[in-house]
């Protein structure tokens, strides 16, 4: 399909009014959006596999890595003036600026149980790792029910 070439300037206008400013905010918004996108996707690869009839250890391996280098970095992606209080487009609601003891407790359960799994993933115990993805998948929700839009 091609575009009338008067709808292209249209269109990269509208796809810029999408992004956050280029500013420190708006830089740190969108990368903590790429970085929880890494963990999201780390965190179906897992259930992939742990749905699969053979599931691939070495896979939930490396995306436990993932998830485990991730976690404790994710108490420093929400500085100061990076909320949807500031005009930041993000999923991320503002109690996370204004509840910031509940929101450490948060991410600490969450750094938590993702070393748990990672060291679990790590000795490829399928049914302790099963069982851990639990404890890892529940650290999620409890920050996502307080802290996320929903979807």
């Amino acid at each position: 399909m091609r575009l009338p070439i008067a709808a292209v300037p249209l269109l990269a206008l509208a796809l810029a009014a999408c992004v956050n400013p280029d500013t420190p905010a708006g830089r740190a918004a969108d990368a903590r959006h790429e970085s929880y996108e890494q963990i999201g996707d780390a965190m179906k690869a897992i259930g992939d596999q742990l749905k699969a009839s053979a599931p691939d250890v070495a896979k939930i391996q490396a995306a436990s890595a993932t998830i485990n280098g991730l976690a404790p970095k994710v108490e420093t992606w929400f500085p100061a003036g990076s909320g949807p209080a500031d005009g930041i487009k993000t999923d991320a609601l503002q109690a996370i600026w204004e509840k910031p003891e509940e929101f450490k407790a948060a991410t600490t359960k969450f750094v938590e149980e993702a070393a748990k799994f990672d060291a679990l993933a790590k000795a490829g115990d399928m049914a302790a790792i099963g069982g851990a993805m639990q404890g890892l998948g529940g650290s999620c929700k409890g920050c996502h029910d307080k802290f996320r839009e929903k979807e």
